[in-house]
């Protein structure tokens, strides 16, 4: 059996598990928790628990600490970014006439990665809108898997800073408990790629 406690990063979304370490955690909770995606900060929804070893993903990471107030006050901002940068998407949206939906936007606690949520109805071209997000919020996309540049319904464009790669995402399947995400929080997995070439 290994001692686990389950961690969510957005409302409703999948449950990952993480080994409690030396902190003494509880349901309700606030965790610093490091991920495939970079450090983030997620909410304790199960409580430390026996779990079969089967049914854990290893490496089975520990949590990093219990959130502070600064932490809370980092997500605080990261939320008014998440704002502004939904703004300025939708706007660049429009000024290329594309027919899809922005959803939502998120920026990972350590900003490293900036994710916008879109659907549409069928495959779009969007890689003058990625230009101009990339300019904006000074990223660069590279090749991650594939060749595909256009967008699937329900998908996730991800720009990361520094060079590092941006892909695209579609939703996956499934919500039972994980070690930790995989590029897929909330549940999407990688299907296809952007290029700027």
């Amino acid at each position: 059996m290994t001692k686990v406690i389950g961690v969510r990063f957005r409302t409703a979304g999948k449950i990952y598990f993480f080994a409690p370490g030396k902190f003494e955690i509880k349901r309700g909770d606030h965790v610093i928790v490091e991920t495939a995606r970079g450090i983030e900060y997620g909410r304790v929804v199960s409580g430390p628990k026996d779990v079969k070893d089967e049914e854990v993903v290893q490496p089975l990471k520990s949590v990093i600490r219990i959130a502070t107030e600064q932490d809370r006050k980092t997500v605080e901002k990261n939320h008014q970014k998440e704002k502004d940068a939904f703004k300025i998407c939708q706007e660049k949206i429009r000024k290329h006439g594309l027919e899809m939906k922005l959803i939502d936007v998120e920026y990972t606690f350590d900003n490293n990665k900036i994710l916008f949520y879109f659907t549409a109805d069928g495959r779009i071209d969007f890689r003058e809108l990625v230009k101009d997000l990339a300019a904006v919020f000074r990223t660069r996309i590279d090749e991650d898997t594939g060749r595909h540049r256009h967008m699937r319904p329900s998908s996730v464009l991800q720009y990361l800073p520094d060079g590092v790669r941006g892909s695209i995402h579609q939703d996956g399947e499934g919500t039972e408990p994980v070690s930790e995400p995989d590029k897929d929080l909330g549940g999407v997995r990688t299907s296809d790629v952007l290029s700027d070439k």
